[in-house]
């Protein structure tokens, strides 16, 4: 008797929100670019050292040639990262990450068309006019947009867990443990300690903030701009804060 076929999947595969580096690139000096990541990782190896990151050449004026992004490639794995993307930009890029056999993280796009380097989609030609026999048609109403609620937490954030809240704030009722990561595309409320990373303003808000009860956090950033434990003044451990971003500068306060 014939054996029955196995419809069993080899892998499951599934998409997800990563917390993920990106590395915007503003000089293909590799050694300079090498000592500041060496740097980052002798500082916090704990959040650095073979880290994922994407490389991003949006802050160049001309995409580099193939030759130039393998040594910057192999300089960035040489300081402790890994670096696993692209980001997505020109076609210039597109054809590059083919190149070196990186792939391209779509992920960055919207960051690319609020900066304007994708073309503006072309304006409607305007409808020809009604005689003067016909009454215009009433516009529908448009549906009144609603708020999106923000997501609410209840249960502590253990190690190796990630919440996250995608176009809305954050707000977490527990502990966020060492190790754990939340991440909001607007602001996040921690009502505990906060000792893992705190990631606001994700989509690019830059009027994002973070505020917690008690302050441990191994990572906090608003839009992209972030601090570490060790580039925290001492005094702050513990305290209540809120961090937000002003001029392009993190900003860290104790409350109350």
């Amino acid at each position: 008797m014939a054996a029955s076929p196995d419809y069993e999947q080899a892998g499951e595969l599934k998409f997800g929100q990563v917390g993920i580096a990106n590395l915007r690139v503003r000089t293909l000096d590799a050694r300079r670019l090498a000592d500041e990541m060496a740097d980052r990782v002798r500082r916090a190896p704990k959040l650095f050292a073979r880290a994922a990151v994407v490389v991003d050449f949006g802050g160049l004026s001309q995409c580099p040639d193939a030759a130039e992004t393998r040594e910057l490639l192999d300089a960035l794995r040489g300081a402790g990262v890994l670096p696993v993307a692209l980001a997505y930009g020109t076609s210039a890029v597109e054809a590059l990450s083919q190149e070196v056999g990186l792939p391209l993280l779509a992920k960055f796009r919207a960051s690319y068309e609020r900066d304007g380097e994708l073309p503006a989609a072309p304006s409607p030609a305007p409808a020809p006019a009604a005689r003067a026999t016909e009454a215009p048609a009433p516009a529908p109403a448009a549906p009144v947009a609603r708020p999106e609620p923000g997501l609410v937490h209840l249960h502590p954030v253990r190690s190796g867990q990630q919440v996250y809240a995608q176009d809305r704030d954050l707000t977490l009722c527990a502990t966020v443990g060492a190790g754990a990561e939340v991440i909001a595309d607007g602001s996040i409320h921690v009502y505990g300690a906060l000792r893992g990373r705190a990631l606001a303003g994700a989509s690019g808000v830059s009027s994002a903030r973070i505020f917690c009860r008690e302050f441990h956090a191994e990572l906090v950033a608003v839009a992209g701009h972030y601090k570490v434990l060790e580039e925290i003044p001492k005094e702050l451990l513990g305290k209540p804060v809120q961090i937000w971003l002003e001029h392009d500068k993190l900003r860290i306060e104790q409350l109350g």
